[in-house]
């Protein structure tokens, strides 16, 4: 008999949290009735400047069953919260979990332009994509390369050897969910073998933190830009208060000479 679910969940905190993140979204769009145009990404949307929905697009499920099969997947790939000795554990997991999530929506988009602009494929413009998946592919990735005697259960009875569990899921998924983008699932595997080789390393604590922050910056920016949301409330206007220094350059000969007028009560605040 396994361990109770109490202590599965405080073995594997990281993976808990993005399980329940992910379903509280699913439940919030089936309430609102969100569909994939509002929060997935494309390549039509992406040149116009919705990079916010790279993020969006990671986290939302539509079909019930996508869902479950992507948490079923990653409570799976949790162990590799556990596997601290191998130099993975819970660090490495948040760190590169925000990697494969920005890297792998870059890529997807990268493909659909050679697809578009090479090939002239305009079927791809439109293709519109949503779910946790490429992160899903990327961690079964890197969990076969670090630890290749491992096991992938899907569903509570369906287990599946880590080695082949990418291609064979990337197989599997195209058949119980015929929408499924291969594209995306495959952009997962790439940068997942790109992290387990080594090509892609070096994230710490400061780098993840630092990465964090430009995806917030990003984030909030492009969702004002594009006007998906009301956010008038981050206007920066400009300051004409004549009680500010004014500095100007004044000419003397060949040489210049800066002056800085002072301020009238001689104090600076800053809110």
């Amino acid at each position: 008999m396994g361990k109770p679910l109490f202590y599965e969940i405080l073995e594997k905190p990281a993976t808990s949290c993005i399980i329940g993140i992910c379903s509280a979204i699913w439940f919030y769009i089936q309430k609102k009735n969100i569909g994939y145009s509002h929060v997935g990404l494309s390549y039509e949307t992406a040149i116009e400047g919705h990079y916010w929905r790279i993020i969006t697009s990671a986290f939302s499920h539509i079909s019930v069953i996508h869902l479950v099969f992507n948490m079923s997947a990653l409570w799976s790939l949790g162990v590799i919260e556990e596997l601290g000795h191998l130099g993975l554990g819970v660090g490495y997991y948040l760190q590169y979990t925000l990697v494969l999530v920005v890297l792998s929506g870059l890529l997807v988009l990268g493909m659909y332009h050679i697809l578009i602009q090479r090939f002239k494929l305009e079927y791809f413009r439109r293709i519109t994509a949503v779910g946790y998946s490429c992160v899903v592919f990327g961690w079964m990735t890197i969990l076969a390369v670090k630890q290749p005697s491992s096991k992938l259960d899907l569903f509570g009875f369906l287990s599946l050897p880590i080695s082949f569990a990418p291609f064979e899921s990337l197989v599997f998924t195209s058949i119980i969910v015929p929408q499924a983008s291969f594209l995306g699932h495959l952009s997962g595997i790439v940068i997942g073998y790109a992290i387990a080789w080594g090509l892609i390393h070096g994230m710490n604590n400061y780098w993840a933190l630092s990465l964090l922050g430009w995806i917030i910056l990003v984030f909030i920016l492009s969702l004002k830009r594009s006007g998906a949301v009301d956010l008038n409330f981050l206007e920066i206007e400009s300051v004409t208060d004549p009680s500010f220094p004014s500095v100007r350059f004044l000419g003397s000969g060949n040489g210049r000479t800066l002056q800085i007028s002072a301020l009238p009560n001689g104090n600076v605040e800053f809110v």
